[in-house]
């Protein structure tokens, strides 16, 4: 009996000892044990859950839209005769359109396009497709077809294609001026002929202008990166809409430097309409050259306190002429909007009707006057000539 009692009291013992040491080193462990099995199981899922679910959802968020929008976004290889010069402008505002070939020989360009209607109509760039003889497009599924250039706007550097192809993928068109300084935005295209590449970066900025680019510049800046292939590619908000037409790039090296263009679609789809419906983009036009009338100019022409653009020159026949403009002439308004700079007065003219009637305002010597013009069709720009 008594030997019974001292095994029984060692083993007692070692229990509370062994007790001792797991809760003093080790006191998740008899937490643990003292769960139900199903909490073990849900505390085992919740450990297995991400820890941040909002990055979750961000990331989730970005690829869906660049699922949504990649389909629609097309590869464009163009068959061009030699140049023999670039743009002036390129070294410092360059177009990402890629272009391989020896010096002298065509040239096959290389850009991208978007499709936005189920019967094959792409917007792209105008210097992707300008003055080529043969069209190429690819698809994200790999299908090709050739194209059929259905029109082109140099001033805004937008083209219009169509293919015909069946089941074509859509991209759903968004709101550029919706936009907003810090939006998230993706950028979609084929850049250096390595496939279709999406980028991301914010909108820089909204309204870019007087660039030396296009003749009608509002321009999305953006810092996604965009590179020779991308031109006429897309720009897509977070949900995978259409908000933009990639065009240009800032660069001393021909790469991104972080500072991309974008022509809104806003702009793209009036163009697109016009091109579809009429061949032609109509913009009005009065004949004047103009320049932007700082203090300094108003104090050396002695023109007071004048607020408008200075006529500098006005176009024989014109328009304008024939209404009796001068050289020297503050233009002020025009029809009841009021312009302050030249950028202003080429975009309310532009936005008139060919054949209509306009009245302008016009200070000479200090006095107001007015004056009824017929507007005229905008003549198309003239090609350089070293292109």
């Amino acid at each position: 009996m008594k030997r019974l009692w001292l095994i029984f009291a060692q083993a007692v013992t070692v229990a509370l000892a062994a007790l001792f040491v797991v809760s003093t080193l080790k006191p998740q462990w008899l937490h643990e044990a003292r769960l139900p099995h199903a909490t073990v199981a849900q505390t085992a899922r919740q450990i297995a859950l991400p820890s941040s679910p909002a990055a979750s959802v961000v990331r989730a968020g970005f690829s869906q839209a660049a699922r949504v929008a990649a389909p629609a976004v097309v590869s464009i290889t163009a068959s061009k005769a030699p140049s023999r010069a670039g743009r002036a402008h390129e070294q410092l505002f360059g177009f990402p359109f890629g272009l391989r070939q020896p010096r002298g020989s065509p040239q096959l360009g290389l850009g991208s396009g978007v499709i936005i209607s189920a019967d094959g109509v792409l917007l792209t760039n105008n210097h992707v497709v300008e003055g080529a003889s043969d069209i190429e497009v690819m698809l994200s599924d790999g299908r090709q077809a050739q194209a059929k250039l259905i029109g082109t706007d140099p001033e805004t550097d937008v083209a219009v294609l169509k293919i015909s192809l069946p089941d074509l993928p859509v991209i759903a068109m968004g709101d550029a001026a919706s936009l907003a300084v810090g939006d998230v935005v993706l950028a979609i295209g084929n850049p250096f002929n390595v496939g279709q590449t999406v980028t991301s970066g914010i909108v820089s900025a909204l309204g870019r202008n007087q660039l030396g680019i296009n003749t009608f510049e509002n321009f999305i800046q953006t810092d996604a990166a965009i590179n020779p292939g991308n031109s006429g590619g897309a720009l897509v908000d977070a949900d995978g809409r259409l908000v933009g037409i990639n065009t240009a790039i800032f660069s001393r090296s021909g790469g991104s430097l972080g500072i991309g263009f974008a022509i809104p679609v806003d702009v793209a789809r009036q163009v697109a309409t016009s091109l579809l419906q009429d061949g032609v983009v109509a913009r009005g036009w009065i004949g004047v050259q103009t320049r932007e009338l700082t203090p300094e100019l108003a104090e050396a022409l002695k023109l007071g306190d004048a607020k408008g653009v200075l006529i500098g020159g006005v176009v024989n026949d014109a328009p304008a002429a024939k209404a009796g403009i001068k050289p020297g002439d503050v233009l002020t308004r025009i029809g009841e909007h009021a312009v302050t700079t030249p950028a202003e007065l080429l975009a309310s003219v532009a936005a008139l009707k060919p054949s209509s009637q306009v009245e302008v305002g016009v200070q000479r010597a200090g006095k107001a006057m007015h004056f009824q013009l017929a507007v005229a069709q905008r003549p198309k720009p003239q090609r350089d000539q070293d292109d």
